[in-house]
Order: C-alpha cells, then structure tokens, then sequence
C-alpha cells in the first residue's frame, strides 16, 4: 500500500499536510468539516495501516433515516487523523481543515460493498453504514453512509 495519489496532489513545500507513512491505527475515526471550494466533511475510517477517506457534502448523518452520499477518495496517512489547518491557495483541496468529531470504532462488517461500523466519538455514537452504489462496476467511488 502507498501514498502515490495522495502525495502527486500535494505540494508538501507548500501544506502543513502529513506527508505519510503506512503504519498502526486500526480502531480510529475522525470526521473533518472541510472549507474548500464546497464546503464538505471528510468522514475517515482507520483501517489496515490506512485512512479509507469519503468526502460526505452534506455532513454524516446524526439521525437514522437519513442516507447521505459519501463520496470515496484516495487513502490518507494515520496521522491525517489528527491535522487541522490551511491548506493553501492553488493546493489541492485548498481551504480550511477543522477535526469536526473523532474517537474509536469497531468494526463490525467489511465486504466490499458494505462497512459497517460503531461509532464511539464526542458527536457520533453507534451503528454507521456505508453501502457501495453505482452500477456492477466494483470500482464505484459513490456510497451511502448512514446512522443504523
């Protein structure tokens, strides 16, 4: 596993972003609220060694019922979990990065098309979804996330 998309996007003269390495963090969650050209939150999973990241533009769901898109992207290092900043002008993803929750998870499904994790944060707590949509291409990029 590499960093490859997530460091070509990045001019690290320029961000404070981490840089990244591969390494231990299993059980970790952090949602970012996201000031860029759109306003979005970053809804970020730690798992195998990896942030597995989705952008989520209208913010995670506190309430069941609610289905909101999240958008999948590229891998993050563990210690993304932690920044908060100013990604500068003409970077990618430029704009403010705000830790908007964070804490622990357990996982309690993962298949390809289906996580399903529970939330133990300081806003978000319980059972979340994220479901895989888009057609049989296993490359789909666009899930549900939602509180169970």
């Amino acid at each position: 596993m590499t960093f490859d998309e997530y460091r070509r996007k990045r001019d690290f003269r320029r961000t404070t972003e981490p840089k990244g390495f591969e390494g231990e963090g299993s059980g970790i969650f952090v949602v970012q609220e996201h000031h860029a050209s759109h306003l979005h939150y970053d809804f970020r999973l730690a798992l195998n060694g990896v942030l597995k990241s989705w952008a989520v533009p209208k913010g995670v769901p506190i309430e069941t019922k609610i289905k909101r898109l999240a958008v999948e992207t590229e891998d993050h290092p563990i210690e993304y979990a932690h920044f908060e900043g100013d990604i500068p002008e003409g970077e990618y993803g430029a704009g403010k990065v705000i830790i908007w929750d964070s804490g622990e998870f357990e996982l309690i499904e993962r298949d390809v098309d289906r996580i399903v994790v529970s939330l133990r944060g300081r806003k978000l707590n319980g059972r979340y979804a994220l479901v895989r949509f888009g057609g049989k291409e296993r490359k789909a990029k666009n899930w549900l996330l939602m509180k169970l």
